[in-house]
């Protein structure tokens, strides 16, 4: 047995990694700081579990490959652990491109990509910069809560004014969302069916509430993204209403909650390393190399699954048709095969290899508009908030351990200072 390296779990030097350890992911102390145990993960990976049903993979190499190939497929009724029954039920469900392999992804796709070219989200700053103006205007008596304050309705206003969604449905969403959330991350062969009924609530909720806004727009176009996806053809092909509502869902919750994390989980990064703090105080245009590096050492999406098809094999590992590749993100961004001091925060690391936004035909499609978020926000913060610190004892984590991030983040600060015309 070798012995552990600082920051390993010696817990999984013992034996080789199982269920339980994966399990662990969800406790709520590991969730505060996953990362020794995502490094031990990473370390013994890759390795198998549920008879070999479920191949976890940590290190970047292999899962940059795998994301890139082809026969590694989003659609997760293909897994061999889906029941028939429920693979009956998954393939007769219309769900978001994420979950669908070309050509259904390439098709649908298409037809959003082009509201989330760089060129098109770059027109959004000045309403970003405003938005998140007033937000920390509300700041006062040198506490702030960042979460509830900005981090959260800064890209829920943004995406939902994209998609034309009121002003006032936009509360509605907190729940839903959250609900949502959870139905991304795995359930390690654990199902909790309460749970399971919030997130079929939501959904209908969501398609509900959708269904009522397509058909007002289908009476009333306007100038928003839903009029335009509405409209959107592409080789004479259209999104259905199942389509349309599912791509929503998925924009709301994917281009919300992933964005809250990368702004919070950002903040905390600068708040425990003061000196790199300094130095994006002393040059706000780093913001977006702290971006950059939130998304390399603490990501908002912790994980994603595949599944094996077509013989693939990664590096001599075999994992068999039907097997879900469990490839954990957040360990890959710490692979000290790519980068030296991977457990060091740096905002002058200027390094963008990283997995936080997938890789190949899966790559975010609001991996700009989150990045341009997320750095408007942080150069805000350190324009404006005189000497902020955080209030530790008030950190809470959601319990979600993919979107992770926090849910109550109390800063504190000496004075807020007035919005720099121009800003953004």
């Amino acid at each position: 047995m070798t012995a552990p390296r600082p920051g390993d779990d010696p817990l999984l030097q013992q034996t080789p990694p199982g269920l339980s350890d994966l399990a662990r992911l969800a406790d709520p102390a590991v969730i505060a700081d996953p990362y020794p145990l995502l490094a031990s993960l990473r370390d013994a990976s890759p390795f198998a579990v549920l008879d070999g049903g479920l191949v976890v993979f940590g290190r970047f190499a292999e899962c940059s490959a795998i994301l890139r190939d082809p026969r590694a497929s989003s659609e997760r009724e293909r897994s061999r652990l889906v029941p028939p029954e429920l693979r009956e039920r998954q393939a007769d469900r219309t769900r978001s491109f994420l979950s669908l392999d070309p050509p259904d992804h390439t098709r649908l796709r298409r037809l959003v990509a082009k509201a989330f070219t760089p060129r098109v989200v770059a027109t959004l700053a000045p309403r970003i910069s405003q938005i998140t103006a007033d937000l920390l205007s509300q700041a006062d008596g040198g506490v702030f809560e960042l979460v509830s304050q900005l981090a959260y309705p800064l890209p829920v206003r943004i995406i939902s004014g994209l998609l034309g969604v009121p002003e006032e449905d936009h509360s509605s969403f907190a729940g839903w969302s959250a609900k949502l959330a959870h139905s991304v991350q795995p359930t390690f062969g654990v199902i909790d069916e309460a749970e399971l009924g919030e997130i079929e609530q939501a959904s209908e909720e969501f398609a509900d509430y959708f269904t009522e806004l397509i058909a007002a727009r289908r009476r009333t176009p306007a100038g928003d993204l839903l009029t335009d996806l509405i409209r959107a053809e592409d080789a004479g092909d259209r999104l259905s209403v199942d389509e349309l509502i599912a791509t929503c869902v998925l924009l709301l919750v994917a281009g919300h909650e992933t964005t809250v994390g990368l702004i919070s989980n950002a903040m905390l990064a600068l708040l425990r390393n003061p000196s790199q703090l300094a130095a994006l105080t002393q040059n706000p245009e780093l913001a977006a190399a702290a971006v950059e590096e939130t998304l390399r050492y603490d990501p908002p999406v912790q994980m994603t699954g595949r599944v094996a098809t077509g013989g693939l094999t990664i590096d001599g590992t075999d994992p068999g048709d039907g097997a879900v590749l469990l490839l954990l993100l957040a360990a890959t961004g710490r692979d000290p095969a790519i980068s030296a001091d991977p457990d060091v925060f740096d905002i002058g690391r200027a390094a963008r290899d990283h997995l936080a936004f997938a890789a190949g035909p899966h790559f975010c499609l609001g991996a700009p508009l989150a990045r341009l978020e997320a750095t408007i926000a942080l150069r805000a913060i350190a324009e404006r908030l005189v000497n902020p610190r955080l209030d530790e004892a008030q950190l809470a984590y959601k319990a979600n351990f993919n979107l992770r991030s926090p849910s109550r983040m109390v800063i504190t600060f000496d004075a807020i200072r007035p919005q720099r015309v121009g800003n953004g």
